[in-house]
Parts: C-alpha cells; structure tokens; sequence
C-alpha cells in the first residue's frame, strides 16, 4: 500500500516510531490526524483490534509534541474503569519511546482522593474517565478553569453508551463542555454498528450528522468463526450452562495459546470456570473475570492476561470492551451470543490485528441455541447487524444533571435549557418538561414541597438558580451516577481478605452450612456479620450458584427474525446435527414449524391441566410482559390460569381450561397493550421497583454514604412511602412519568410486543393437539428448573426429557 502521501501529515518523530516497531498506519488512522487538522469533529467506526484507540489519540499526541503546553488537553472518556487503566498503560509506550512530554493519567472511582485534588489542581494533558467522574467534576465550582484549555474529548466504546442513561448523563455532560470550552472537538470511537448516522447524530453538537466526518475500515479479514456441536447424546433439550459441553471446551484451551471463554451471565462464569478446574488436569493458568468481583482480583486476572501468563478467562460482557490483549489466539462463546453486533464485539478480541482473522467458537447450551448460533454465524457472514433503539433522554438523569450544574455556580433557566437541548437524547425535551424537572430539584414538586430536605435549590432575586446548602451538594457528589446497583453483600473468607460482593436476597436464602460457588471457589456459608457474608473454604458436594439481577442477556429482534426464518425452510436443511434435524422433522410431523411472519401457537393437554405454547421469539423480557398479560385475560375468559413460563423464543402458559380458537384471537388482540397493560403495571411490583431506581438517579431517594449503604428494605420503604404519596397527590409528577417511561421502555419491552401482534394479525396458526409437540419440550423442561443446576439438572433433564420425546412420538 501506497503511505507516502499520506505519512507528511505525521511528524518525523512519529514516523520513526512507526517503523522502528514495523508498523504503518492504518488508512483509518491517516483519517483522524486529517479531520483533526480541519478541526472536525470525527466518528471512527473498525473492529476490534484496528487500532481505534491509538487513532483517536494519535492528533493529540502530535499537536503535543509539536506545541507543548500545560493543562488539560485531550479527554478520554470509556464506559469501563478497566479499559481506562489498559488504554492509559497502552498510551505509556508511545510518549515514552519517543521521549514525549506529554502527562497522562486515569480517573475513575477507584483513584485515591489526594490525587483527584491534585489533578484539579494541576490536570494532566490527557485525562482518563468514565461518565461518571466526568458529572463529578462538573459540579465543582473550578470545572471552568479545569477545562478551559480543552481542545478534544475522545468517546471510546460509543455504541455502548448511546442507548442507555449513562449515555444520557454523558450527553449532557458533553453539551456543558460545549459551554465551558466551545472550540473543543469530538471524537467517537465505535465498533461496527448498523446505523452510523445515528452515532453521527449523537456525536455532534447541535444533532446535525453532517458536522461529523465519519471515518471507516473496509480492508479487515472476515473472522474465522465454527459451531462446537456435541456428541448427539449431549445434545441437550434446554438448559443454559453447557456443562456438558465444558470436556471439549477445554480441548480447545489445550490446542490454542490463550483463550478467553464468554459466557453471559455471572452465574454461568462461576459454574464454568469451576467445571474446568475439574477438568484441568494440565494445571494451565485459568482465570476468572466478572463484575462481582473485588476489583484487586479483577485487576490481577487483567494484569496476568496482559503479561502472557493465563492459558485461558473465563468472562462475561465485563470483558466484552476495548483491552487489548493481543496475544489472545482465540474466543469461545459458551451459550448463544444474543446478537450478532455482540458475537462481533467478542470475536474481536481474538487476533486483535486487521490482517489477521479472529478465530472464534461458538457452544450452543441447547437445540434452540444452535439455531441461534447458526443465525448468528450467519449474520456476521453477511454483515447484517442488530439495529440500535435510540430512546429520548431520562427525566431522572436531567435532574441529577440540574443538580450539578447548580453546585458548580448559578444558572439561568433560559441559558440551561438551550444548553441541555444541544444534547442528542434532549434535542426534543420540552419546556414543560424541563420546568417540572427544574422544580423537582428546586423543592420536589407539589405534594413534597412542605419538606425542607427537598428543597435543593434556591433562586435569587435575578432569577438565577443557586445550590440552597452544602449538606446538598455533598449529597449529590457521593450519590453521582446512573447506575442503581442491586443491594449486595461483601462475601468475606472467614476474618480474611474479601472476594466479592453478591447479591443480598441470594444470601437471605442461604442457611448455615449450605455450600455455594463463588470467585471460582467452593465455599461453605458461616453467617452474616454486620453487613457481609462469611464463608470459609473447604466445601462439598452440589452448590449453590449466586443469581444476579439484570445478568441475563436479551435476544436481539434480528436474532429472532433470523431464527423464525431458518425453521420455516428447515425442511431443506441437511447439514444440522443429526438431534436437531430429527427434532425438526418430529415437529413437522406432529404439527407444523412456525412460519417468519406468523404465530404458531399449540394447545394440548398433559393430565389434568390444559396448556398454551407461542411461539413468538421475541426473548425472555418480553414474554414475560406477555405471560402477565396472558393470564390476566385468560382468567376474564374463565379459562382459570395456573401459571406460565418464558424462554427466549417461547412461551407456555398452564390452565384448568383449554382455550378454543375463538378464544385465541381475543387473548392476542393488539388492544392487549392498552387498559390491561396499565392495570397490571399499577397492580404489580414493577411500578414500585422501576420508582426506586428513578428516585435514586434524581437523587430523592439516597443510596446511603460510601461504605454505609442503605439496605435492600430501607431503601424500598422510603421509595414505597412517596410513590404512594406522589400517586394520590400529584399522579403527573416528573418522577412518575419517568418511571413510566422506564418501564414501558426498558423492563418489560413493550415495544418488541407491539410490533409482533400487529406482525401476526390475521396470522395466527392454530393447531389443537393431544399431546406434547417436539418444539414444546425445551419449553416444559424449564417449568421448576430454576433452582437446581451442574450435572444433577442434566440428569434430571434427561429424564424428563425421555419421558415427554416418548410422548410426543407415542
């Protein structure tokens, strides 16, 4: 390839480094260092492992070196604190092998606080954070002077902050920036998305894509990806750990240098790093990686991968962004990845190079999850990505946002709300909107008013808006974030070190003695001291796995599509493995396969009770929504309900009464998502639950002071309290249709529900059987599975199994 043209716009400095480490630049790289001398705000989209970093960082590291100077210069802003700390060890080699005197440093919650004063004081030229700390160190009263001479931010990982609130909190943080150093540039840094123009959008200042030159690769190798297909009698029919699958996973760590194993949940990563210890009669180095973790064992599992010294990790998504590591030969996903921009995102950690293809191995846990796996395979073949749900900014993370403007010095109301709608996610919030948020801070609205720890702000007699006490702004810095964890529990080994947290109600359910899998370790439960779990080492026998909120990853709406599309013309399929073609076969047999744009749904009885399956594929979350919803109808119907349960791709419900095709077409209706909908939000505990978190993000309801948290029930009763006071006072107070808003967006997806009865309308496939289909058995095989796991739930599974494929072939 032809560089010379475009390596004068590098240094001579630059270019001896370049190629005294046999490197050249990327096109990609060139890109950046052009927009950044047009002054043009830049999106780089590439794969993992094309340098995106160092292409972001490289216009700042040359107008460094050729104009030296103090302050803050570039900031470099990650959704991860572990991907701050490895991108700022990667910076160190460049500035010091070619002797640049150029500052950087990291700051995340984990920085001590003397060096946080410090860096106020004196900033480095390149500053390292998380969104969070940068909403911290706008509520200072000298974020003025500490970023006056900022002259770029770097946003690494984009795709993963555009569509949640940490997003929403970094835009706004990103639009005061805009005020405080107008001429600064902006620079994203994503890997492959489907949408750029959205990011574009997101990225630019006034929600303009064409202000932001977007930069791409088109020269990467296409990823060297296969499916593990077990032996056909380890094929299992449901299930989601692949225990059986785990002897030949770690084959596959023999033969390769160093692999890192995904899974998607913590629990998962627990029970598969355990099982290959058990298998590791090589005694390779193998790690454990998860958000659970005590972050000094974290960032020894990181350090020990950096260096070479761990034959294998096994991660979950806490690995999915940015390290680079790479000497890692190859990635093995054991369960179905959920999306095809995530297997990408994952595979990409192989390789770690553009000319070399990352290799990746794909282990389904189940029938339906090969299906998934061959879907997904298929996707990243094609380049077909999952599309990204863009959603308008949280009213709870404005009120934070508020919050921090007015402890850093007085704003005028006018002046705050043109600036907090230069913010992508806010270009369309009202100002209404922006009224009761404001009034939420000043004093809490309406009904909450006559309380004075409420009241926050206070206005002067020019109208501006002023913090009302100090007890208020330390109160908002030590409750900074959008992140509402679940209420964990240190676990403590004996009066030693600690190894992590778990969630509280997982320890609530454990009884002295009962033995539990935890960082990698068997452990048997002493007790609960204060506010931590005791344990000690040494333990026995089958344990208990710890369970994690919010752990489970969705099925992407592309995924499922996908899938519906390969079971329609399975019929001409002949290369599956021989247990799933002969499923498939059995189910057409025995009824039909569903259809890409249709519903199937069987009815059939299994003694005494009556049962309904759907097939709708539109994931676990929302068939859960529609189970609620289902049996609400159905016990209006008379067809008495007894239960359901939710896979990704199904759903079963159990009656006294079976349900007739007439009965079918009202209990899919697409009115379903109206009256019943609210009825059953506001009688459930989803209302109450989606109001606590929102309350804790607009800082009504407190966390507790660090290392004093607030517990589980505390919290949830002062929450309750006001959600039942703000209900019968003021029932249009902001926090309400925030939560709201939660709730119909993210909890329950409502969205995906909407779209699929109106797909099926007219559509329905009804089929009345007399027994049990092949399709439906993964489905019955989940009802009472939850609390049993490892090799005693593939025993009790092939049991089942037998009993219900005997049936269903009868």
């Amino acid at each position: 390839m032809d560089i010379l043209p475009a390596m004068t716009q590098l240094p001579a400095l630059f270019t001896d480094w370049f190629a005294k480490r046999r490197w050249q630049p990327h096109a990609h790289q060139r890109e950046m260092i052009a927009a950044a001398g047009d002054g043009a705000h830049a999106l780089l989209i590439a794969p993992t492992g094309g340098g995106k970093t160092l292409a972001g960082f490289l216009p700042s590291l040359v107008d460094l070196a050729s104009e030296p100077r103090d302050g803050l210069h570039t900031l470099y802003i990650s959704p991860l604190k572990a991907l701050s700390v490895d991108v700022h060890r990667n910076l160190e080699l460049p500035i010091a092998e070619m002797g640049l005197a150029i500052s950087a440093e990291t700051r995340t919650g984990d920085t001590p606080q003397s060096k946080r004063e410090r860096q106020r004081r004196t900033p480095p030229n390149l500053l390292l954070t998380t969104p969070e700390s940068l909403a911290l160190l706008l509520s200072y009263p000298d974020a003025g002077d500490i970023f006056a001479g900022l002259t770029c931010v770097v946003i690494d990982e984009l795709h993963a902050l555009v569509d949640n609130k940490r997003g929403d909190q970094l835009a706004l943080a990103l639009s005061r920036l805009s005020t405080l150093a107008p001429e600064a540039r902006r620079v994203g840094l994503s890997a492959t998305v489907p949408d750029p123009a959205a990011l574009m959008a997101w990225l630019s200042p006034t929600a303009e894509p064409s202000l932001v030159r977007l930069v791409e690769t088109h020269d990467e190798i296409p990823p060297d990806i296969s499916i593990l297909v077990p032996e056909e009698s380890a094929m299992p029919w449901s299930g989601h750990m692949a225990v059986r699958t785990l002897p030949a996973v770690y084959e596959r760590i023999l033969e390769a240098g160093t692999t890192i194993v995904f899974v998607n949940t913590r629990a998962q990563a627990e029970l598969a790093f355990h099982e290959l210890w058990r298998l590791n009669d090589a005694n390779l180095a193998i790690g454990l990686h998860h958000g659970s973790l005590e972050v000094e064992q974290r960032r020894r599992t990181e350090a020990a991968m950096a260096a070479g010294k761990l034959r294998a990790v096994v991660a979950t998504s806490s690995l999915d962004l940015g390290i680079d590591w790479g000497a890692v030969d190859q990635v093995i996903q054991v369960g179905a990845p959920k999306g095809v921009s995530r297997l990408i995102q994952r595979v990409g950690r192989a390789g770690h190079r553009l000319d070399t293809p990352s290799r990746a191995v794909l282990v389904p846990a189940n029938r339906f999850e090969y299906l998934e796996c061959l879907a997904a395979l298929e996707g990243v073949r094609e380049r077909t990505l999952d599309g990204m749900v863009m959603v308008p900014g949280g009213l709870d993370v404005l009120a934070q946002h508020i919050l921090c403007c007015a402890c850093a010095a007085p704003f005028e109301a006018d002046a705050l709300f043109a600036e907090v709608r230069r913010a992508a996610p806010y270009a369309a919030l009202s100002r209404e909107d922006f009224d009761a948020t404001l009034a939420f801070v000043a004093h809490g609205g309406y009904a909450l008013r006559a309380y004075e720890r409420y009241r926050r702000l206070k206005q002067d007699r020019d109208g501006r808006w002023h913090i009302a006490s100090a007890a208020a702004t330390r109160r908002l810095r030590t409750q900074i974030g959008t992140i509402v964890e679940s209420v964990t529990m240190k676990v403590r080994l004996g009066r030693g070190r600690v190894l992590g947290e778990v969630e509280e109600h997982f320890v609530l359910g454990l009884v002295k003695g009962d033995t539990f899998l935890f960082a990698g370790r068997l452990l048997v439960f002493e007790g609960i001291r204060e506010t931590e779990a005791i344990a000690s080492a040494g333990a026995t026998g089958e344990p208990k796995i710890p369970a994690y909120g919010g752990g489970r990853l969705p099925l992407s709406t592309h995924l499922a599509e996908r899938v519906r599309a390969m079971l329609a013309t399975s019929a001409n399929k002949h290369d599956w493995p021989s247990p799933v073609d002969d499923w498939l076969r059995h189910q057409r047999e025995a009824s039909v396969l569903p259809g890409p744009d249709d519903l199937l749904i069987e009815c059939f009885p299994r003694g005494e009770k009556h049962f309904l399956v759907a097939y709708c594929f539109e994931g676990r979350n929302a068939h859960q929504t529609l189970g609620m919803l289902l049996t609400r109808r159905m016990e209006r119907a008379g067809l008495a309900p007894i239960s359901f349960v939710a896979t990704d791709y199904v759903i079963a419900v159990w009656s006294a009464h079976a349900a007739s095709e007439a009965d079918i077409a009202m209990l899919f209706a697409e009115d379903m998502l109206g009256d019943d909908l609210e009825e059953w939000m506001a009688e459930s505990s989803l209302l109450r639950r989606t109001f606590r978190n929102v309350a804790v993000i607009a800082g009504l309801i407190e966390r507790g002071w660090p290392n004093q948290r607030k517990t589980r029930r505390h919290m949830t009763v002062n929450a309750d309290l006001i959600y039942d006071v703000l209900r019968r006072y003021e029932p249009d107070h902001v926090l309400l249709r925030a939560t709201w808003a939660d709730a119909a967006r993210g909890l329950t997806d409502i969205h995906r529900l909407g779209d699929m009865l109106a797909r099926v309308k007219g559509r329905i496939r009804f089929r009345v059987l007399d027994r049990v289909s092949p399709l439906a058995v993964p489905v019955l095989l989940e009802i009472g599975r939850e609390s049993v796991c490892g090799t005693a739930l593939d025993e009790l599974l092939d049991e089942a199994a037998s009993e219900l494929i005997a049936e269903a072939m009868a």
